[in-house]
């Protein structure tokens, strides 16, 4: 089995700018990406995370923390502020080492996040 480092997608939204629904948000995210692709903690080599600019009162990296990712490499930071966009949303990219082709990766997107891709 040869492992290769495999980029993971998802973004979900947050309903309001507060501490709780950001980590709140962000835990749902990562628990459905966990779920959907059998990954371990181990299996993470760096994980990005991004808000809109309008969300700032947590670091979605804190809700990892919150679930026990103590030895992922984490990192948060704002999104380009383009017109028009989606509010309130909050992005996040793995690097997975896996064995997986790239169409077996599962990308989530939730809630008003649904709309930016197919899947």
């Amino acid at each position: 089995m040869t492992l290769v480092s495999r980029g993971l997608r998802g973004a979900t939204t947050a309903p309001e700018n507060t501490k709780e629904a950001i980590l709140e948000a962000t835990t749902e995210l990562l628990t459905e990406l966990q779920r959907a692709n059998s990954f371990e903690l181990d299996d993470i080599a760096a994980t990005f995370f991004t808000t809109t600019n309008d969300l700032n009162s947590a670091f979605p990296a804190a809700a990892a923390r919150q679930m026990g990712w103590e030895n992922v490499p984490l990192i948060c930071g704002h999104e380009m502020n383009v017109p028009d966009s989606l509010p309130m949303c909050i992005r996040v990219m793995l690097l997975i080492n896996t064995d997986k082709r790239p169409q077996d990766m599962a990308h989530i997107y939730l809630r008003e996040a649904k709309n930016l891709r197919s899947g």
